[in-house]
């Protein structure tokens, strides 16, 4: 399955350069002129990644892009994109994961999209992932995990069994004294 990327500016040449490019290296782009029309656009379908202007109709414009993006139940990646870069805490805070400066090298931008893509992707299946479990058992083996020496793999797991199991057996005495 292409992975599907929304690019949003008002510079139609920008559009039409972007998604020539990100089409080649086999992405299905779609493309909004406006922040209306990108807004909009986030809302109807769902894309992987969300690739705005910063300053379009307004000032104002690419952050309200990032956030309709971030708003969004598929949570796609968000960069900003800006020939005027601004400040690492003002695109953070804005919401975007990544700023990219224009212009660029298209291998540079192609790498810098698909490192993006893929941590946002690291990401999102460390939330998808089912908390441990939690109780003694969790907290014994955490600790047994932090406190191990290298090279004693097999030692550490005896000893893990062997604290589970007295744990365990405590409980059980505690439950037939009740």
């Amino acid at each position: 399955m292409k992975r599907r990327i929304l690019l949003v500016d008002d510079e139609v040449a920008v559009l039409l350069t972007m998604k020539a490019v990100l089409e080649i290296s086999g992405f299905d782009v779609d493309t909004a002129a406006s922040a209306r029309e990108g807004k909009s656009k986030v809302r109807t379908r769902e894309y992987h990644m969300v690739i705005t202007d910063l300053r379009m109709e307004s000032d104002a414009a690419g952050a309200e892009v990032i956030a309709a993006a971030r708003s969004a139940s598929y949570h796609p990646a968000v960069a900003l994109l800006t020939a005027f870069p601004v400040a690492d805490e003002d695109w953070q805070s804005m919401g975007a994961d990544k700023m990219l400066v224009k212009p660029m090298h298209t291998r540079i931008l192609l790498e810098q999209i698909e490192k993006l893509l893929a941590s946002h992707e690291a990401k999102l299946s460390i939330w998808s992932k089912p908390a441990p479990p939690s109780g003694a058992r969790g907290a014994v083996v955490v600790r047994a995990a932090a406190t191990r020496p290298a090279g004693k793999k097999a030692s550490v797991k005896r000893a893990v069994r062997k604290q589970v199991g007295k744990k365990s057996a405590r409980s059980g005495a505690k439950a037939k004294k009740k």
